[in-house]
C-alpha cells in the first residue's frame, strides 16, 4: 500500500506565540504567557461573612428547635395530665370516692417532661381552699379535685395569674380544659 499523505514540514505548521492575541496563548492579567493563570483563594473579608452566615443561620435553627421542643413538652404534659385524670376518675367510681394522692392509682411516681411530680389535691379531703388553684378572680377552677404540672420553672402558686404559675400545665373546669394557665381564661 502506498501513503497518500504528504509530510509537511513543522515550520509551515508552527505559529509564533506572539502572533496569537493573550486569550488564546493563556496569559494572565498579570503575566506574560509563561506562567500557567493562578487560583484565586478566598479573601479574609469573604471567610469572615462567610462564618457570620453560618453563625447566624445556627441561631436561627436553634431558636427554632427550642421552641419546637418546649411545644412538645407542653403537649406532652398535657397528655399526660389526661391520662392521670381518666385515672382518677375511674378509681373513684370503681372505689365511691377520690384517690387521696397519685400513689394509690399507681401514678405517684410520674414526672413531667421537665422532671417535677405532678401535682394533686383531692377537694374532698383538703383543709379549707388555700391550696386550690384559682382563676383570676380567685375562685377555684375545679370543684373535684387540682391536677397540674409546675411547668418549666418548677415553682407554682395557688392564683394562676401569678407569674411563678404562668407556665403551669393545669386541669381546670372539671376537666373541660388542660393546658397551659396562660392560656386559661374562664
Amino acid at each position: 500500500m502506498l501513503s497518500t499523505s504528504v509530510p509537511t514540514p513543522r515550520a509551515a505548521i508552527r505559529v509564533s506565540s506572539t502572533a496569537l492575541p493573550p486569550a488564546v496563548r493563556g496569559a494572565t492579567a498579570q503575566g506574560n504567557g509563561r506562567h500557567p493563570p493562578r487560583v484565586r483563594g478566598l479573601t479574609v473579608l469573604e471567610l469572615m461573612l462567610a462564618t457570620m452566615i453560618v453563625g447566624i443561620l445556627g441561631v436561627i435553627a436553634t431558636t427554632v428547635y427550642q421552641g419546637y421542643r418546649e411545644r412538645m413538652q407542653i403537649a406532652q404534659a398535657v397528655t399526660d395530665i389526661g391520662v392521670i385524670e381518666s385515672a382518677v376518675v375511674h378509681y373513684g367510681l370503681d372505689n365511691g370516692g377520690l384517690p387521696q394522692t397519685l400513689d394509690e392509682i399507681g401514678r405517684g411516681g410520674m414526672r413531667d417532661p421537665w422532671g417535677n411530680a405532678y401535682q394533686y389535691l383531692n377537694h374532698a379531703t383538703a383543709d379549707g381552699k388555700a391550696g386550690f388553684r384559682k382563676d383570676k378572680n380567685i375562685v377555684p377552677i375545679n370543684s373535684d379535685f387540682d391536677l397540674y404540672s409546675m411547668g418549666k420553672d418548677g415553682a407554682s402558686v395557688a392564683p394562676l395569674t401569678a407569674k411563678p404559675s404562668r407556665d403551669d400545665i393545669v386541669r381546670a373546669n372539671n376537666g373541660r380544659f388542660i393546658g397551659l394557665a396562660s392560656d386559661y381564661d374562664p
